[in-house]
């Protein structure tokens, strides 16, 4: 009796593990990003690396209409980034850190999208060294600049 207690148990044990096991869901897939570029920078193609390397999905489009494109995103003239990316219904404009596309991604704000105004250097993406820190500023869903979303 005792014996076939013992092969009960583990069979619910196996069976529970494989149950467990398929019907887990597998590794989750690679967030797709959206790059637009000028066609010349090449410090965008270091971006769009880096973020490959954090596990998203890039696709790079080359445009002269850039800043046409951002404005209609929502980034206004003067904080535009060197390129822009739409990830998740978001625009992200510039070289923004990878952990703050992540937090925007996991926290889900009711906005339009980041910024990091220029190519600051030491940026991902971008040689040189960093000089102060970098502050990602926040486009509510009508445009405007909110204030600063993060500081890194």
């Amino acid at each position: 009796m005792r014996g076939s207690i013992h092969i009960l148990a583990a069979t619910v044990l196996i069976t529970g593990g494989a149950a467990a096991y398929l019907l887990s869901p597998g590794p989750a897939a690679a967030q797709a990003v959206m790059l637009y570029k000028n066609p010349q920078c090449g410090c965008c193609e270091a971006y769009a690396d880096y973020l490959r390397q954090n596990g998203f999905t890039v696709t790079v489009e080359p445009t002269h209409e850039l800043a046409a494109m951002s404005r209609a995103a929502g980034v206004a003239n003067d904080v535009q980034g060197c390129h822009l990316s739409m990830i998740e219904g978001y625009a992200v404009s510039g070289h923004v850190p990878v952990d703050v596309v992540k937090g925007l991604l996991t926290e889900r704000p009711d906005i339009k999208g980041v910024t990091l105004p220029g190519m600051p250097l030491g940026s991902p993406g971008m040689g040189g060294t960093k000089e102060a820190a970098f502050e990602i500023l926040e486009i509510s869903k009508s445009g405007e600049i909110t204030g600063v979303y993060a500081r890194r």
